[in-house]
């Protein structure tokens, strides 16, 4: 069993750190959110879980309870030795690798490939970070499990959206081509210190079996295109795609069974997975 977690101020003063702005650092204070992220990412108990951002170990330490083996990133060099300290015995028991990097640059393949399974990637994903690492988890989706992610409530609402809301956007066509998304906790403010200016939410991320459309440049081309400016209709917008003419886009469209009069946000993700298969095939 792990130890009790110390309050964040009670472990940035232990260590005489404090949190760094520029990295986004609101660290978890509440234990109990804490558990719940880390039932919801070590469900069933054991595998391994790739953590984005370990922090003081807020979510370390119940993951360790759970899962067979956790693997805790961490960028901030001075965070890194604090982790060592708190948690030596999980280290020396094998049970916790700590990685110094940035999880922006990790190589992912090489440390899920292998890894006892069900495999998890979770963490408190920084605002400023959320997309790259968004794309990251859809870049290696085939290699886990699911991931628990908790992001600014914006985001999860962004995620969760359905054609046609006003949070429906690109990134939500990305992300749930290659997941089912599910938005599971709301976490206040008051939840961290220090207390950031929004809300949070935790999503669980469960990659699809088979994923709606794989990343072509056709998809990303037609999505783009779709909500780069959103009052237009399908035929401007994908008018200017490379390539594309009047009779080429027409065909395309008609295959996918899509109106070109209507306007990007009208459209769900299997929607653009059918329009860049019919482009893709055009090309071919």
């Amino acid at each position: 069993m792990v130890a009790e977690t110390p309050s964040p101020r009670e472990l940035l003063e232990r260590h005489r750190l404090r949190a760094k702005h520029p990295f986004g650092q609101n660290f978890l204070a509440d234990a109990g959110i804490a558990r719940k992220i880390a039932e919801l990412a070590t469900t069933p108990p054991g595998g391994t879980v790739v953590e984005i951002g370990a922090g003081l170990g807020a979510l370390t330490r119940p993951l360790l309870e759970r899962a067979s083996r956790v693997i805790a990133i961490e960028r901030d060099r001075d965070l890194v030795p604090a982790l060592g300290e708190e948690f030596r015995s999980a280290i020396d028991a094998g049970s916790l690798s700590l990685v110094e990097a940035d999880a922006k640059q990790v190589d992912y393949a090489a440390l899920l490939d292998g890894a006892a399974t069900p495999k998890a990637i979770a963490g408190n994903l920084p605002y400023q970070l959320t997309g790259p690492l968004l794309r990251l988890a859809v870049d290696h989706a085939r290699r886990f499990d699911r991931a628990v992610y908790m992001v600014q409530l914006e985001v999860a609402e962004r995620l969760v959206a359905k054609a046609s809301e006003p949070e429906y956007g690109a990134l939500t066509v990305f992300v749930n081509a290659a997941f089912t998304v599910e938005r599971k906790l709301l976490v206040r403010r008051g939840a961290f210190y220090p207390q950031p200016r929004v809300d949070s939410a935790v999503v669980v991320l469960t990659p699809r079996e088979v994923p709606l459309c794989d990343e072509t440049d056709e998809f990303r081309a037609v999505v783009k295109a779709a909500f780069s400016q959103r009052r237009k209709t399908l035929r401007n917008a994908w008018r200017a795609l490379p390539g594309m003419n009047e009779e080429r886009l027409a065909s395309a469209a008609a295959g996918a069974g899509i109106d070109l009069d209507a306007r990007g946000e009208t459209l769900d993700a299997a929607a653009f997975a059918r329009m860049a298969s019919e482009l893709t095939r055009s090309r071919s």
